[in-house]
């Protein structure tokens, strides 16, 4: 997982573009803000006026006057209301578009990511990334630019009306705006700090509460309720000691924040009854006076308490960052082109190959030839690089030296989704989204019939067993295909590869979870479909492979041996006791 520290500037500037589609609504949300704004800075203006004219000008206050001026001010109100309605509604929707936006780029940007960046990273963390922390960026991206533009609008505006009434009381009060930021903005800081600290605890409990769910029958087989319990706890109450440094960073930016009002209106209070004792100031100015310092204290306030909510947003959008700037480590090449057909032909050119996050070498100088429609296993002691091998082919890794082949064209030069829509996977690890047996099924083929679907399931054996289901092909699987047996989920699987007809099959343990009946009503299927494909198997289970083409024997040296079953048998060699140690074992 990325964890690299952004500089605000560099976030701003990498979130702004994201207003880009919707600068009609940001635009119109600022005029509605500064409407508001002209709404709230014209009172003052009312009440000097009436002030001074009946303290010092009572005969020209008529009844009149001060109805037309509280005309004036009922519709300056309801235009502020129909404003403020558009800032509430659209501008919050503008927030939720951009926080869909950026939802949308993580999750694509996701898919590109190599299985090292998930391998390294814990699913709650990323689960968090884009749902929590993407949440803050709809208040953030409504309020950031509506709240600094009406800070800086009534900010300027009263420090000029002010400044026209009185300058050294101006004056006075607005020095202790730059000390109030100097004192503030370092807390502000520690704010976020805390935040990303919250941001990064919660990541961690989601990946606690969700590893330890999807493991609770281990759990409970191994009675581990209580070790859980104790981990649960740790993580939690390191999330509570988070909380507290962060609440405590806020109560002192608070604090300081209502410190300096009350300081500035003491200014106003002395200062401004000194200036007007001595004539400096008449009592209309001095209250309109107080009613601007009122609302340029409330702006400054609220400014500096947005602070939350802004580190808040910066944090939400640091941490999308982090996802977007993961390295996309297997890419489509610059003129890579589609592979519209393929015979089959597999070669591995001096191919070396280590694991990019701990360099962990696998094989070097590998060199193999697979020809159209050759039946090819792959056995060997766990480690040895049988599934790394075959991952290798569809560009689930990419080679750290030589190169892979397909009909002589690197298959760097295919895009990854022509090459990948021309190899169909089995995987040892069976894996099968919520949802129907018919939607996992069909996920072979996108937009296939019942009848195409069907017909896939009874190659793979799995259609006897599928209408025997209360719901057949409706059924609900469960989460991970938690309703089903191993055996079930692994023909499942299966029929997928025959639903989707690849010139090419990898079979990563395809048949390891099946009963003996299932397994040889598979292989009958499998070999069916082999014909005129090539075909890559791995397996720990021997029986399976008696009639492959050519069996390699793979170990942390490399290719050791290779041969049909008789063959290899007669060598007497690594095979010939893997053979041996499975009969005895029978």
């Amino acid at each position: 997982m990325n964890n690299r520290q952004y500089k605000t500037n560099e976030l701003l500037k990498r979130f702004i573009p994201y207003f880009k589609p919707y600068r009609q609504t940001l635009f119109m949300d600022l005029f509605c803000a500064a409407l508001t704004t002209v709404c709230e800075l014209v009172l003052p203006l009312i009440m000097r006026y009436i002030t001074n004219e009946g303290l010092y000008n009572l005969a020209a206050l008529s009844v009149w006057t001060i109805g037309r001026l509280g005309l004036l001010y009922l519709a300056l109100r309801i235009v502020d209301c129909i404003a403020a309605y558009y800032m509430a509604n659209m501008g919050h929707v503008m927030g939720a578009k951009i926080e869909t936006d950026m939802r949308k780029d993580a999750y694509i940007h996701l898919q590109k990511l190599s299985d090292t960046y998930y391998n390294n990273t814990k699913v709650g963390q990323i689960m968090g990334r884009i749902t929590n922390d993407l949440f803050d960026v709809t208040e953030f991206a409504h309020h950031c630019p509506e709240e600094f533009f009406i800070a800086a609008i009534k900010t300027i505006t009263s420090f000029i009306i002010l400044a026209g009434i009185n300058v050294p009381l101006t004056l006075i009060i607005f020095v202790f705006v730059p000390i109030m930021i100097a004192v503030c903005m370092p807390l502000n800081f520690r704010m976020r700090g805390a935040f990303s600290k919250q941001r990064n605890q919660i990541g961690e409990l989601n990946a606690r509460i969700e590893d330890s769910l999807l493991g609770q029958r281990v759990v409970k087989a191994f009675t581990g309720e209580d070790a859980e319990n104790d981990k649960f706890a740790k993580d939690n109450e390191d999330f509570l000691d988070i909380k507290k440094n962060m609440y405590r960073y806020m109560a002192t930016f608070q604090t300081s924040t209502r410190m300096f009002d009350g300081i500035m209106y003491l200014a106003v209070v002395v200062a401004g009854g000194i200036f007007l004792v001595k004539g400096l100031i008449v009592a209309g100015d001095l209250v309109a006076y107080m009613l601007y310092v009122t609302t340029m204290i409330a702006t400054i306030r609220r400014i500096i308490e947005f602070a939350e909510q802004f580190q808040r947003g910066m944090t939400g959008i640091e941490r999308f960052l982090q996802i977007m700037d993961a390295d996309i480590e297997i890419f489509d090449e610059p003129d890579a082109k589609e592979m519209v057909f393929t015979e089959g032909n597999v070669v591995f050119e001096n191919v070396s190959f280590e694991y990019p996050d701990d360099h962990n070498i696998i094989f070097e100088n590998l060199n193999l030839q697979i020809i159209k429609g050759e039946k090819v296993a792959i056995v060997g002691p766990s480690g040895g690089g049988k599934t790394t091998l075959c991952n290798l082919i569809p560009r689930f890794y990419d080679v750290t030296g030589g190169r892979i082949t397909i009909d002589g064209e690197d298959v760097k030069n295919f895009t990854l989704k022509s090459l990948r829509k021309n190899i169909g996977i089995v995987q040892q690890d069976v894996y099968l989204f919520s949802g129907t047996i018919f939607e996992n099924i069909v996920y072979g083929k996108q937009g296939a019939g019942k009848k195409e679907v069907m017909e896939a399931a009874k190659k793979a054996g799995a259609h006897e067993f599928i209408m025997e289901l209360k719901d057949g092909y409706d059924t609900y699987v469960g989460e991970r295909g938690v309703k089903l047996s191993g055996g079930q989920k692994q023909r499942i699987s299966i029929a997928r590869v025959f639903l989707k007809n690849p010139p090419i099959i990898i079979l990563d343990e395809a048949t390891s979870a099946l009963d003996n009946e299932s397994e040889f009503a598979v292989a009958q299927s499998l070999s069916r479909l082999s014909e005129g494909r090539t075909t890559l198997t791995i397996a720990h289970r021997l029986s399976s492979i008696r009639n492959s083409d050519r069996i390699l024997v793979l170990t942390e040296a490399g290719i050791v041996e290779e041969g049909n079953h008789d063959t290899l048998l007669e060598n007497k060699g690594i095979y010939y006791q893997f053979y041996t140690m499975a009969n005895e074992l029978k």
